[in-house]
């Protein structure tokens, strides 16, 4: 039986939304009441709220599109300011207008024009017989632009006396959106986020043709097992299940194993799945290189600099001011003049190298440093000469911000301010392979 149902629209499209939309009933027959039939006023303004990947994008797009009602879509990311977002509607009601014969630029600086503009737009009867619906995706961002535009939006319908329903999807609370000075209330509507069945049940919706439902149902029941804990994100999910697939199905395709051989299967899949339990998220290297790997059984830290950790575009002389920071914290003070000065003189190793006498200095931790050390050692290690300009120091403040560097002691300090070296060795090493710096030579924990 289903679960949609709608005077105004026939069941074999109800039928088909809800295929599209599955664990969303609920909340799409919420949406089709609030609807109503398409010639009847709907509610001015909906709030539409839950977490990342909770379906709020996705089901607006297809139920406006199956039903096929008048529509205007529009990010507030890609749109971040209130003349683009105003012009972007009108353009996209231009569009949408059978009469309409020619897009032309439109210019809209204030609300004022924009209800001014938007009257002119929906004069076509597609627009007067039927409610014509806003989406706002990404909503949290109208909080950063003028502080008019939000009421204006919410109160849209009664300030252009047109049929308009203003949506908003958002990933945070209404409670953070209303204005001190108040405004109209929205009808507020959530998306819980998605069940471990619920998950399971659209996950194998994309099963493999070549392959039983029951088989990559299994498959997904395995994957959730491993991932449901740390991540329930719909998108990365399907992502991860696209990017392992292939390794679970090898016993298949070897002849090792039958479909039902699930702890074969699982066994041959359990060491890949905990290696990508290291990349959620991240997307340290691509899928192509992923497969490669699966293939190899390499370790994703095979691939050097692909690393989302040990891999950070900084400008040039940033990562040298990194190295250097990395050799003042973990080298002694007193082998500076050994590493860094070319004519140092005879030192005597017996009494230079005397690592039976101390721990080593990565056990240790980093040691901080002054700022002059800083940069005697970055005109050593740097072939032409860096005059210490603005720029330079201009650097360390975005590594101090960046929290690659951090911050001893108050800046009111009479010697100056003193610095740590916060990054780890598999770092530095990979900062130092990009401009050609062996910096394992000049480590005195490695001589």
């Amino acid at each position: 039986m289903p679960n949609l149902e709608h005077p105004a629209y026939p069941a074999a499209t109800l039928l088909h939304l809800e295929s599209l939309v599955p664990c969303r009933e609920s909340q799409v027959s919420m949406l089709l009441s609030i609807f109503g039939e398409r010639q009847q006023f709907s509610f001015p303004s909906i709030f539409i709220y839950g977490h990342t990947s909770s379906g709020k994008t996705y089901v607006m797009q297809t139920l406006l599109k199956t039903l096929q009602l008048p529509h205007v879509f529009v990010n507030c990311v890609e749109y971040f300011t209130s003349r683009l977002l105003l012009e972007e509607i009108l353009m996209q009601l231009q569009n949408c207008s059978s009469e309409t014969e020619q897009t032309s630029q439109v210019h809209c600086d204030t609300f004022n024009d924009f209800v001014r503009l938007f009257k002119q737009a929906v004069v076509s009867e597609e627009f007067e017989d039927q409610t014509l619906y806003i989406v706002l995706d990404r909503a949290e961002q109208l909080r950063e632009m003028e502080a008019n535009i939000l009421p204006a939006f919410l109160r849209l319908q009664e300030l252009t006396d047109r049929n308009v329903t203003v949506i908003l999807l958002s990933e945070i609370v209404w409670e953070l959106f209303r204005p001190n000075i108040g405004c109209f209330e929205p009808f507020t509507l959530y998306f819980p986020d998605y069940s471990i069945g619920h998950l399971q049940k659209i996950l194998s919706q994309n099963h493999h043709p070549k392959y039983s439902v029951d088989f990559y149902a299994a498959y997904i029941n395995i994957l959730l097992g491993v991932f449901y804990m740390v991540c329930r994100d719909l998108k990365e999910l399907q992502h991860l299940a696209a990017l392992n697939f292939s390794k679970y199905c090898e016993p298949v395709v070897r002849g090792e194993a039958n479909e039902r051989d699930t702890r074969k299967l699982w066994k041959n899949i359990e060491p890949h799945l905990k290696k990508a339990m290291h990349t959620v998220y991240l997307r340290e290297i691509s899928s192509s290189q992923w497969e490669r790997l699966q293939r190899d059984d390499g370790e994703p830290g095979q691939l050097k600099g692909l690393s989302a950790h040990t891999h950070v575009e900084l400008p040039y002389y940033s990562k040298f001011l990194l190295i250097a920071a990395y050799l003042a914290s973990y080298n002694p003070v007193r082998t500076d003049k050994r590493f860094f000065l070319k004519h140092h003189g005879k030192i005597r190793k017996t009494n230079f190298m005397k690592k039976h006498e101390k721990t080593s200095n990565h056990l240790l931790g980093p040691k901080p440093f002054p700022l002059d050390r800083l940069l005697a050692i970055l005109y050593s290690i740097v072939d032409n000469r860096v005059a210490p300009t603005a720029n330079i120091f201009s650097q360390i403040t975005s590594l101090v911000t960046l929290q690659l560097l951090s911050m001893v002691g108050h800046n009111d300090q009479l010697d100056g301010p003193r610095y740590k070296c916060t990054v780890s060795l598999d770092f530095i090493r990979a900062i130092a392979r990009t401009v050609n710096f062996d910096i394992i030579k000049y480590l005195y924990d490695f001589l």
